[in-house]
């Protein structure tokens, strides 16, 4: 039993002599491979996907921002159009306006200015109306005094 327990340790120590953290011996490259095999499975069925997607996103991206710009730009000029549409609108309504109320004031002066001439019409017919009867009133007066003159130099006369 001593010899079986000399013999892995006389084992042991040559493993360790041989071996230790890099090995220079046929495994090296055999690492190698199997890492250059995993690198181009990784990149054949990982990456080269994963860059396809993350490609077309972008160029989605891309597309979406230079439609969208187009967009901002055409509803910048149709709201700008728009604006200036309107101003002009109002320009034109304000002169509307503006001159519905200045033959508004033509048409009421003129109905003032006739209103006043019927005014003087009527003035000056009820003053000649008045002078007519007053002297249809100093005429009645007149043969009244007259006939009461007459009646008084009677009576006076008469007695």
């Amino acid at each position: 039993m001593v010899n079986l327990s000399l013999l892995v340790a006389l084992q042991s120590s040559n493993a360790e002599a041989e071996g230790g953290l890099f090995d220079f011996n046929a495994t090296l490259p055999l690492m190698a491979l199997q890492f250059l095999a995993l690198t181009v499975i990784l990149n054949v069925m990982f990456y080269k996907p994963v860059s396809n997607v993350l490609d077309e996103r972008d160029e989605y991206i891309r597309n979406s921002l230079t439609t969208a710009s187009a967009y901002l730009l055409k509803a910048n000029e149709l709201t700008k159009k728009y604006e200036q549409e309107l101003a002009e609108s109002r320009k034109k309504a304000q002169d509307i306006i503006k001159r519905s109320q200045q033959e508004a004031q033509q048409i009421v002066s003129v109905k003032i200015k006739e209103a006043q001439l019927d005014a003087e019409k009527l003035v000056t017919e009820a003053y000649d109306q008045l002078n007519i009867q007053k002297e249809q009133a100093l005429k009645t007066l007149e043969t009244q005094v007259d006939n009461l003159s007459d009646q008084i130099k009677l009576k006076l006369l008469g007695n």
